[in-house]
């Protein structure tokens, strides 16, 4: 019977688009493992949708001289189509604005609300006096006490990574006036986190030995735990975001961490309302045999590991995480990305100015994948990806084995006898073991999240594939054996098809091209995951397609200039900003 999954990517904020960073850390490994899972007959759920509360959307709303809501609409429908355009196969992508999720998250903390879980607390938080405003969050700038970096934001430095409070900055500013806040004294409910902190560590010790969580993930849970878990304000004061339904509660809003996370839950109920089925949504929330898994990067993994989980448990009758197998950063060119500072790679910029070459950008996000420790992408080293092994490996085995078929065979399988095919086979002893064990090496590398193993897994083939044809020489054995040159091109065929059908979860388009290519059917798919796929006599073939195109060292010229460029712009600031600090001490 089918292992049953929830499979969730991290709700992006709905205040900009997609960057290359974003895909890297959570969305390109959750759709790997979607489709693996999907590969493998297993029952899969994918859910993800845009974080459209909180202060970051007010902010930009105010940068934009618009309203929250058209910022959240603007740009739920970029990140929409970013991931749709480079292949993530969401189940559903929901947003967070939608009344379904507003009723889900109120009912949500209500349950909470009548369990104990939450203390009422007045407390003297950041005010801005010229805007007569709470400064939640992002509103505030200022020094973060565990680097020092300068532009910290009150919920969590960029720099850094540390998670922050706005009453925890140095020298704290108003993003709004630009001006020192006041403290004033405001009523938030609190998460009472201490209550479950033994229960926390205790779930968290059990599931690193069942399911051996990423070591930097089990990490920052014992750093965080280690320090002691202390009451944490859930709701805030916004006039953007989940009202907090209780009396006496005007202007207060959840906090996003706590609105967030819901949105699994709405989007699932959503999904499943949308199927006509609308408590189905239960079977994958609700039952026990249900493996729930976050893919997230890790300035969120106290959110998904510690936060989140707590509020299942004490809402009560809800699965935990099975695992939260959370990334470490990307950065570029060396330099950690921003979107504040404009230091990035626009997914939508890229998919428009390399059209049809989503699976390069997958490729190389994937082969470089930082997921145990942070990674870097340059636009060079996607043009040597592109070029070296893409073009070079499997585009050209791909070339020669269709171009071949169809000049000499008139693009069918022939017909070859059986002491040709014999003496061709053991020459492919090698190969073929490699084939036969295909399934069992990806699924080992990607049950253990660890995609950039199981995608060379799959070139490895391909590579294997390659040095068979070139020993074999089928272009010169056509004039003096053309019954072991057939011999070779079908069993090159049938590699292909193990090929189309494993690197489906990597690089989806090309998986596409190469099934049209060999017009394998889903009886084809089913023989190649059971090891029984054959090449038959007489299967008409599609006309040869190029996978991939050369990338130019003037394609790219461009690219790394504005980088550069950029850069050194922000390289000087920063300078500046130490050369002031310097001189007024």
């Amino acid at each position: 019977m089918p292992q049953r999954y929830l499979v969730t990517a991290a709700l992006p904020y709905a205040n900009g688009p997609f960057h290359i960073g974003h895909i890297a850390g959570a969305y390109i490994p959750a759709d790997i493992y979607v489709r693996w899972l999907r590969l493998c007959g297993e029952d899969v759920v994918f859910v993800c949708g845009s974080d459209e509360n909180g202060a970051a959307i007010t902010i930009q709303a105010k940068r934009e001289n618009t309203s929250p809501k058209a910022i959240v609409d603007k740009y739920h429908e970029q990140l929409k189509t970013g991931a749709e355009q480079l292949g993530i196969s969401f189940d559903i992508y929901h947003r967070t604005s939608d009344p379904l999720h507003h009723q889900t998250a109120q009912e949500f903390f209500k349950v909470l609300y009548n369990n104990g879980a939450f203390i009422e607390k007045e407390s003297e938080q950041l005010y801005d006096e010229k805007f007569q405003q709470f400064l939640a969050d992002r509103y505030v700038k200022g020094t973060c006490p565990n680097c020092g970096y300068e532009a910290a934001y009150g919920d969590q430095c960029e720099k850094c990574g540390s998670t922050l409070s706005p009453n925890d900055l140095i020298n704290p500013v108003s993003t709004l006036s630009n001006e020192t806040p006041i403290l004033r004294t405001t009523k938030h409910w609190y998460l009472r986190l201490g209550n479950y902190e033994q229960w926390v560590g205790q779930w968290i010790e059990d599931q690193q030995t069942v399911e051996r969580w990423k070591a930097h993930v089990y990490g920052s849970c014992q750093s965080w735990l280690k320090q002691g878990l202390d009451d944490r304000a859930m709701t805030r004061d916004l006039d953007w975001g989940v009202p907090v339904p209780l009396p006496n509660a005007e202007g207060k809003v959840l906090y996003v961490w706590l609105d967030a996370p819901i949105g699994y839950i709405s989007a699932t109920k959503a999904l499943f309302e949308e199927r006509g089925t609308p408590d189905l949504w239960r079977k994958y929330w609700q039952d026990q045999d249900t493996k729930l898994v976050h893919f997230i990067g890790k300035d969120n993994i106290v959110f998904h590991c510690i936060i989140f989980p707590i509020m299942l448990h004490a809402h009560g009758n809800y699965v935990l995480p099975t695992n939260v197998p959370a990334n470490q950063f990307l950065n570029l060119d060396g330099e950690k990305l921003s979107t504040s500072r404009n230091y990035a790679v626009w997914l939508l910029d890229y998919l428009r100015d390399f059209p049809e070459q989503q699976d390069v950008l997958r490729y190389t996000l994937t082969s470089n994948m930082p997921e145990k420790k942070d990674s870097d992408f340059s636009w060079e080293d996607l043009q040597t990806k592109n070029n070296s092994e893409l073009v070079s490996i499997l585009g050209n085995l791909v070339n020669r084995i269709m171009v071949l078929l169809h000049k000499n065979f008139g693009g069918t399988i022939p017909e070859v006898f059986p002491e040709p095919r014999t003496i061709i086979e053991e020459a492919a002893f090698e190969l073929r073991q490699y084939q036969r064990n295909l399934h069992y090496n990806v699924d080992q590398f990607l049950q253990q999240y660890e995609f950039r193993a199981g995608l060379q897994e799959v070139m490895n083939l391909a590579r294997a594939a390659n040095k068979f044809l070139t020993d074999t020489e089928p272009w010169k054995l056509i004039k003096t054996n053309p019954d072991q040159a057939g011999a070779v091109l079908t069993i090159g065929v049938e590699v292909m098809a193990y090929l189309a059908v494993y690197i489906e979860p990597f690089l989806p388009f090309t998986a596409e091209k190469m099934r049209k290519m060999l017009h394998l059917s889903d009886d084809d798919v089913a023989a190649v995951k059971t090891n029984k796929f054959v090449a038959e006599v007489g299967r008409e073939l599609a006309p040869a397609e190029l996978l991939f195109h050369k990338i130019e060292d003037s394609t790219i010229a461009p690219f790394v200039a504005d980088l550069r460029h950029i850069r050194a712009i922000l390289q000087t600031a920063e300078q500046t900003v130490t050369d002031n600090t310097s001189n007024s001490q």
